[in-house]
């Protein structure tokens, strides 16, 4: 008879090695807890390597950095390019000796006995804590729309688009009214006959207002809750940040869109007007979810997708926290420079936690 599988132990597990898990990582590196990260990319980045040459962010690099080391500047460019936060992504995780295992695809997370158990492609973690850190490119949302399945043309996600190379002299329409979208219909305008379609109608932000801004607005939120102040009205981070290349086709009049059609047919789309275009492909900058199928064991997920939580600990599961999904765990903790202050708390709370508990065996 075979031997069981012998886990490897450590302290905490963080599953994923983009910049949430890598900022929890920099926190924990000081704790003297042991830990390893498992990520699922073939190489540094995280979900940065899965988007569009062209993506550019709407912060200046020191409003875009992880807690440690300010983003360096490269191209000259005052919104760092999809190229550079990756080069950034990568030397911090060197610089900080971080403990990246990759690639590592976690399938599922469960309790063995008092201790975390954490399957995945490449054998068996064991651990007293877990910190979830997958973010949400990997489960994008497109909605289902009459007529889709007769559709000839392309159909695809803005988390699959990779430029406008091949989309050349083709009728285009980009669906959604938030960053993404405004930024790939600006880059097709050049090549394409591209329409956008909208389903609300898009809110710019104030040319001069950029990322710093609605940083500095997260920031004053989180402080009004943490002291029990009203927490002061913000804007979106989705709404549109103007970066050159959006200011520029709105100045042309590219961006202003359409209402959102109703149906699918072969060859195009049509409005509840009657109104009919013929479309070659829909390019659906829509949204994602969190992506949490590896936490479906543990029976935490709620109906919405998420994770009921306190402050970033799971309220069902004590030894598990996620980190980096959006404001409903931090403040603008999916954003580069808004991840630290959750991974900070998260890791000081792990740490508080396991200081009660036995060592694991």
């Amino acid at each position: 008879m075979a031997s069981a599988e012998i886990a490897r132990v450590v302290d905490v597990v963080v599953i994923g090695g983009g910049q949430a898990g890598l900022a929890v990582g920099y926190y924990l590196r000081r704790t003297g807890l042991s830990f390893v990260l498992l990520d699922a990319e073939p190489g540094p980045g995280g979900a940065w390597r899965e988007t569009w040459p062209s993506l550019r962010l709407f912060s200046p690099a020191q409003w875009s950095s992880l807690p440690g080391w300010i983003m360096p500047t490269g191209s000259g460019s005052e919104f760092p390019s999809r190229d550079e936060v990756i080069a950034y992504l990568s030397a911090y995780e060197a610089r900080y000796a971080l403990p990246v295992e990759r690639p590592v695809r976690v399938h599922a997370v469960g309790r063995s006995g008092e201790a975390m158990r954490i399957e995945t492609d490449r054998g068996t973690w064991q651990a007293r804590a877990v910190v979830s850190a997958t973010g949400t490119w990997t489960n994008p949302v497109m909605p289902l729309m009459a007529g889709g399945e007769s559709f000839r043309g392309m159909q695809l996600h803005s988390a699959h688009y990779r430029g406008p190379d091949v989309f050349r002299g083709r009728r285009i329409l980009v669906v959604g009214a938030g960053n993404s979208g405004a930024q790939i219909v600006a880059e097709l305008a050049d090549v394409a006959d591209v329409r956008w379609v909208t389903r609300d109608v898009p809110r710019f932000l104030p040319d001069e207002v950029d990322g710093r801004v609605l940083f500095a607005q997260a920031t004053e939120r989180y402080r009004a809750v943490r002291d029990g102040r009203p927490a002061p009205p913000a804007r979106s981070l989705g709404d549109i940040v103007a970066v050159p290349p959006v200011r520029a086709a709105r100045a042309r009049g590219v961006l202003d869109p359409l209402p959102m059609f109703e149906r699918f047919d072969e060859g195009g789309v049509a409005w509840p007007d009657g109104t009919y275009r013929p479309v070659d492909a829909v390019i659906w900058a829509t949204g994602f979810q969190a992506a949490l199928a590896h936490l479906e064991p543990l029976g935490v997920i709620e109906s919405n997708g998420q994770v009921r939580t306190d402050g970033t600990r799971s309220t069902i599961e004590p030894a598990l926290w996620l980190v980096g999904y959006g404001n409903w765990t931090g403040y603008a903790s999916a954003t580069l420079i808004g991840v630290g202050r959750s991974a900070r708390s998260t890791v000081e709370e792990i740490a508080t936690a396991l200081s009660a508990m036995n060592p694991a065996a």
